[in-house]
């Protein structure tokens, strides 16, 4: 996939610059090509993720521990694994916590006095959420617990065996604390997400869509496919734009 590429060399650039970056990624189907793409120049020699340090967007609350569809499992087999980091450089929250909210204070603390986030990874819901900051999060939130609404669960199901499966509650970022990584970078693929990018990228900045939030931020990418970019009103200037880009800007 092109996307996967163009992002992992991205990811790669900045590893060769600051060898010890935190670097924030996303779970789901739509990240793995990046993943791929990393873990191929790491065993290629192309780059020395070996200092490199991962940290979560988000994770359920009340999956025991070990759980394989927990997002903390998926993180360390779908990317800290493959790179060949040791499990040491990963951070997550705390979704088996006693005390949720003293877990969802303790990441965000965690973030800070790591130093910050170097480049996160966002995919995008359906209904325009990212992390699991749903319709109407506020644009200022902090890491926090979040119930997850019937669309999302049925969006996850396909990882579970059934929809009863799927946690109702999860630990995220807050879009306040997305915001703060130096770099963001959101993946989306396929028609199903086109609704929701346009709204992201040429909509109003608004709760409704959280997504839309990207658009305050100083240095956030969006990469999509043709078919997440078919209802894009400026699409060809969004072309034109990135086949005139500087090398020097970068990603």
């Amino acid at each position: 996939m092109a996307g996967g590429e163009l992002i992992a060399e991205a990811i790669a650039t900045l590893v060769r610059r600051k060898p010890d970056a935190l670097l924030g990624v996303a779970t789901g189907s739509t990240p793995l090509p990046i993943y791929e793409a990393l873990a191929a120049k790491v065993r290629a020699g192309d780059v020395d993720a070996s200092r490199a340090r991962i940290c979560q967007l988000d994770e359920y609350v009340g999956l025991p521990a070990g759980h394989p569809e927990s997002y903390r499992s998926v993180v360390l087999r779908e990317v800290v694994e493959p790179l060949g980091l040791a499990e040491e450089s990963f951070m997550g929250p705390d979704g088996a916590a006693e005390d949720v909210q003293a877990a969802c204070e303790a990441y965000d603390r965690a973030l800070r006095e790591a130093g910050g986030v170097d480049l996160q990874l966002l995919g995008i819901g359906t209904d325009g959420h990212i992390g699991f900051n749903e319709p109407c999060s506020s644009l200022a939130s902090r890491t926090r617990i979040k119930t997850l609404t019937r669309q999302t669960r049925e969006d996850n199901a396909r990882f579970f065996d059934s929809l009863d499966e799927v946690p109702h509650h999860v630990i995220t970022q807050g879009i306040g604390t997305i915001l703060e990584a130096r770099h963001l970078v959101l993946l989306a693929t396929g028609e199903g997400k086109a609704d929701a990018v346009a709204h992201a990228v040429e909509g109003p900045v608004a709760a409704l869509v959280p997504a839309s939030a990207l658009q305050l931020h100083p240095h956030a990418t969006v990469v999509v496919d043709e078919a997440a970019a078919a209802k894009l009103k400026l699409a060809d200037y969004f072309r034109a734009t990135y086949a005139a880009k500087p090398e020097w800007q970068g990603l």
